[in-house]
């Protein structure tokens, strides 16, 4: 690269502007500043220098830029704008209307490498939306922002939050390529039909100018409706691999070039009304498929119910749980040890200190004070804090943050096997399409050779490994969502079908989350009780919950040096004594206590003051599903609790289960981590919290959840405890799918084989392939709709 001052004005090669004084060089192209430069060369580094054959000059100019967004520069709005923000870290979700291929994601998924300021961007390509993490210390927000334009992705940016209100939005550009199509379609039918109708003196007298008619009609639909399959196409290629558009782009170019050699030539009227019939065809089948698409996702994000409480405080400060989406912008929440912040709020009482690593990625605590916005995804690690909510809560930002990479696995098999699949059916179709277009043309048919080898190309539907794994498992999510089963992703559904060993936690998991009776053996004062109420207030272990509920509304002391040690207990200086509340080893190793209950022993200063004891109960209709449950799967129990319930879990569990009490966390993970070494595939039932460290080391980590905020990001699904009892509902429509999966494979091989046996013969012509192939495509839709419905009505799980 070489720099030089030049004295007449000279266009940017990246962005069109005027190049003044200073001049940037590579490759012998002249660049106007050192980023247009810098993109250029990320581009030309990765082969995807054709980015500049759609669009000469694509970067904006630096005028426009910065007149166009200078009211980014604005605090207000850059507020309301982001989704997290710290004094180094910006967390932002743009919609980008031009995302439209695979170049697209990879180049915005590799923004870094033109500006190392940016940390980290993700692409939701369906719903064109690319979450970027920056340090706005190295590059504001307006600079993030001129970064996109100058390499043509503007986002669309809006005060009304255009990304988390309108991703439902019709995708004009395909509806405008429908359009033009059908009217292309409409008129070359119109031109063609002295042709149909064989008057051959009109046909004589019109056939020159309605041949070039059509032509130009063909020439619309190919170079404008088209651009999608030739965009992704020719990206495909340039990584040495074949997509599936790949046979759709080349038999439109076929068509294309052979009608305009007939009508150039005067030996035939070409095959517009075949070009034009198809490519609308073709739009109009993936027009459905991103409505089909469109529609589950609005589903997800914004009706389904995320089944996680908060806890909310009235004006009298009374706790009262309640689901997220009932939040509403100035409530007052309270937010324990551990818990999730579940929407952008300000700190209001309380020592905030807060892990954004959900958020962010990095888990270095950040210190708030009072007054300073705490943004949704936060965990709170110390006492408990109150918040003022002051956005609403976005259920779809949760379940992207549940989706961060971070926690991410990558066990579909299915999904595997359908990229396995897709990756070599269109090399296949166009191996087969070439070699019956040789053989007719070696046997001089020529015409049947050029219908075989269309005929081929259009009827090979590839449908089923675009449609029928993501509608199916996505249709189940919804379908678990309104049962109160909130599953991460997709892929969950895969591995819930494949499970063969369940590991059971007991507290809070089988137990219920009320106590039937609790009682404190020894003597406390109404000083003491409240010493304890504050110190426990802070924890969001069920047991500490029932103790707060049964000492009832007490004082509220000052509450410092909180610490929680999972499932060993709490302590703190509450009103300058010091209280440790939990296990016996924790708090009073020597004190010797039996009770066939649960106990919490409680230490005030170097005063062992006695332990409650609390009696649970089992939640209802346990006994009927471990008795359904013994006899298809490999069952454990495993607790932190001690044995004193083992008699009365002995009358529901059957003898051969295992049964581990006093396991601590790092226990109970060992314990999954052996099962697995043993080959088995486990699904562990717990608290999302104490048992965080299991659920992230099992292949399906499964958060029980009582009107409480036990959240934990490590979890692969959320499961209201009131319906525990259908998990073998749950389970058997998740292999269901799976079945339907496969169903629809096999129905789309018997299409396929019996398409391409006439299509091989010449005797299909492309146009009737034409009209087949979107068929399948609303056949497969119907047939995984009908069929989850049907098994959906069996399991009682509408």
């Amino acid at each position: 690269m070489k720099t030089s001052e030049i004295s007449t004005n000279t266009l940017c090669y990246h962005c069109g502007d005027d190049i003044a004084t200073e001049l940037f060089t590579v490759e012998d192209k002249q660049f106007c500043c050192a980023g247009c430069k810098g993109v250029y060369q990320v581009l030309s580094q990765n082969n995807l220098c054709n980015y500049y054959a759609y669009n000469k000059a694509p970067g904006q100019t630096k005028q426009y830029v910065e007149q166009h967004f200078d009211f980014l520069n604005e605090p207000s709005i850059f507020s309301k704008l982001v989704d997290y923000t710290d004094e180094k870290i910006t967390l932002i979700t743009f919609f980008i209307p031009a995302i439209h291929c695979s170049s697209c994601l990879w180049l915005l998924e590799h923004l870094h490498k033109i500006n190392p300021g940016i940390v980290q961007s993700r692409v939701d390509f369906l719903k064109k939306q690319a979450e970027i993490t920056f340090d706005h210390n190295r590059v504001p927000l307006k600079e993030l922002v001129e970064i996109l334009v100058s390499i043509g992705y503007e986002p669309l940016i809006s005060l009304q939050d255009i990304v988390k209100e309108k991703k439902n939005s019709v995708n004009r550009d395909l509806i405008r390529k429908i359009a033009v199509s059908g009217f292309c379609l409409g008129n070359v039918m119109l031109f063609s039909f002295p042709e149909y109708l064989g008057i051959s003196s009109l046909e004589a007298q019109f056939q020159f100018l309605f041949g070039w008619l059509n032509l130009a009609m063909g020439a619309v639909v190919t170079f404008y409706c088209s651009q999608d399959f030739f965009t992704s196409a020719w990206g495909s290629l340039k990584n040495k691999v074949i997509n599936l558009d790949t046979p759709l782009a080349l038999i439109v170019a076929v068509l294309f070039v052979r009608s305009a050699f007939e009508i150039i030539s005067g030996t035939g009227p070409g095959f517009s009304d075949t070009l034009t019939g198809l490519v609308f065809l073709l739009l109009m089948g993936r027009w459905v498929k991103q409505r089909t698409y469109n529609h589950i996702s609005f589903n997800r994000d914004y009706r389904s119910y995320f089944p996680v409480a908060v806890t909310l405080l009235d004006e009298n400060g009374q706790e009262k749980p309640v689901p997220i989406d009932d939040l509403e912008v100035g409530s007052r929440i309270l937010v324990r040890n551990n818990e999730i912040v579940p929407a952008d709020a300000i700190l209001m009482k309380g020592d905030g200190c807060f892990d954004f690593s959900f958020v962010t990625g990095e888990s270095d605590p950040k210190t708030k004070v009072l007054g300073e916005v705490i943004y949704a995804g936060g965990r709170q690690i110390g006492k408990a804090v109150e918040l003022e909510v002051v956005k609403p809560v976005s259920q779809s930002y949760l379940t992207r943050l549940w989706n961060n990479e971070a926690f991410k696995r990558d066990d579909s098999k299915i999904k595997n096997f359908n990229d396995t699949i897709a990756q070599y059916f269109s090399a296949v179709v166009i191996v087969i399409a070439i070699g019956s277009l040789s053989y007719w043309y070696y046997h001089g048919e020529t015409n049947r050779a050029w219908d075989a080898f269309s005929a081929v190309l259009i009827v090979a539907c590839p449908c089923v490994l675009a449609l029928s794994t993501p509608l199916t498992l996505s249709t189940v999510l919804g379908m678990f969502d309104k049962n109160g089963f909130y599953l991460k992703n997709t892929d969950v559904v895969e591995q819930l079908a494949r499970v063969d060993s369940l590991v059971f936690d007991k507290t809070g998991t089988i137990s219920c989350p009320e106590a039937v009776d609790l009682s404190f053996s020894g003597t406390l004062s109404m000083y003491e009780e409240s010493l304890i109420g504050s110190l426990a207030r802070n924890s969001s272990h069920p047991l500490s919950r029932e103790i707060v509920k049964w000492l009832g509304k007490s004082a509220e002391f000052k509450v410092e040096g909180y610490s929680e040690v999972a499932g060993k207990g709490v302590s703190a200086f509450v009103d300058g004594h010091e209280i440790i509340m939990g296990s016996r080893a924790f708090v009073a190793p020597d004190v010797d206590v039996v009770s066939a209950s649960s106990v919490v022993h409680v230490r005030i200063g170097e005063e062992y003051k006695g332990f409650f004891k609390i009696n649970q109960r089992w939640r209802d209709n346990l006994k009927q599903l471990i008795t359904v449950l013994k006899t298809r799967y490999r069952m454990h129990l495993i607790s932190g609790d001690h044995a004193a319930e083992r008699k009365s879990l002995s009358s529901i569990f059957p003898e051969y289960v295992p049964m581990l009490f006093k396991q601590s966390p790092h226990d109970k993970l060992l314990y999954i981590k052996k099962l697995q070494e043993d080959q088995n595939i486990v699904m562990m039932l717990g608290d999302g919290l104490n048992d965080a460290g299991a659920l992230r080391q099992s292949d399906l980590g499964v958060a029980v959840t009582d009107n409480i905020n036990n959240f934990t990001p490590g979890s692969d699904a959320i499961l209201k405890g009131s319906v525990m009892g259908k998990m073998p509902q749950f389970i058997h429509q998740a292999k269901m799918a799976i079945k339907i999966i496969k169903f629809s494979f096999v129905i789309a091989s018997i299409y396929n084989l019996i398409g391409v046996y006439f299509a091989v013969q010449g005797s299909l012509s492309p146009l009737t392939a034409a009209i087949l192939m979107p068929m399948s495509t609303i056949t497969i839709i119907t047939t995984t709709n009908l069929a989850n419905r049907y098994f959906a009505g069996k399991n009682k799980l509408r």
